[in-house]
């Protein structure tokens, strides 16, 4: 893409000017990549965090502003109350909650011993990691996902059906809700750039999906091992990053308190800087899912 001529020395420009704004505006309706985007913007002098925000809002929309009116509660959550959830076989810890979007720090989710053989059984199967097309809902390799991928269909081996029991348990909604389980590795600078985990209901390729099972409602990621550096869980919009922990996950849900899918979910994997990350993703539907 053009360099716009806009860097100023060595100083990162961590405002968006709205003359920025246009031009992401009409780059993305010319079908320009997001990581190319990132990369222009960069070259041109921008702090990346700054960058991140600004080609969000170019590609999803701005959230609306907060109100201080108190919100209609229409929607529930499906995550439990209290400081230990019940996961079946065992106990989990809450260590974080944030209200909205509905996010969940959970501690001891899987044992060490769980991640090593989660990690062997994917490294077997591993591929480059696909996003859904928007336009025809299949999946395809692009660069705003730079991992590699394993699914696994629910319950094919003994590891894989305590696993995929105890993620409903946590998220609390019936095993047959739930997509298989996909392993991710982010090698090094591998990351994913900020999205929705929901299937857009304007977007033609989202419609398959939804008649099959319905929208998803939540998220599940576990997390393989400890991150060198980088590697971070964001939510741009609300200036939330989690570090990744071995046997931690973050739970998070895609529904504003009325009920709406809510543009606070937009989230990304940081790149990773240092090692390697692995995860473990479980996502649930709004009805039985034939997984």
């Amino acid at each position: 893409m053009n360099d716009r001529g806009h860097a100023m020395g060595s100083r990162l420009h961590t405002k968006v000017t709205p003359d920025w704004h246009r031009w992401l505006a009409e780059a993305v309706a010319a079908g320009y990549a997001a990581p190319d985007l990132l990369t222009t913007m960069k070259e041109n002098g921008f702090d990346e965090r700054a960058s991140r925000d600004a080609i969000a809002d170019a590609l999803f929309g701005s959230p609306a502003p907060p109100s201080n009116a108190p919100e209609p509660s229409t929607f529930r959550s499906h995550l439990r109350a209290g400081h230990v959830l019940d996961a079946g076989d065992r106990q989990v810890r809450v260590l974080v909650r944030v209200a909205r979007p509905t996010i969940a720090v959970l501690d001891g989710v899987l044992d060490p011993s769980e991640c090593e053989a989660l990690r062997a059984l994917a490294t077997t199967r591993l591929a480059r990691s696909q996003v859904v097309n928007p336009g025809t809902g299949v999946g395809v390799v692009q660069d705003i996902r730079t991992s590699e991928g394993a699914n696994f269909g629910r319950g094919e081996t003994p590891l894989i059906a305590r696993i995929d029991a105890r993620a409903a348990a946590i998220m609390n909604l019936d095993q047959e809700h739930g997509e298989g389980l996909q392993a991710m590795r982010y090698g090094p600078a591998a990351e994913y750039l900020p999205h929705f985990d929901y299937f857009p209901p304007d977007d033609p390729g989202s419609q398959a999906h939804l008649r099959n099972g319905g929208q998803r409602v939540s998220t599940l990621i576990m997390y393989l091992n400890d991150v060198e550096a980088g590697g971070e869980t964001i939510f741009p919009r609300i200036d939330f990053s989690y570090v990744p922990r071995q046997g931690q996950a973050l739970y998070f849900e895609y529904n504003a308190p009325d009920g709406s899918l809510d543009l606070l979910s937009l989230h990304g994997g940081a790149p990773v800087l240092s090692g390697e990350k692995w995860i473990l993703t479980k996502w649930m539907r709004e009805r039985p899912f034939p997984g």
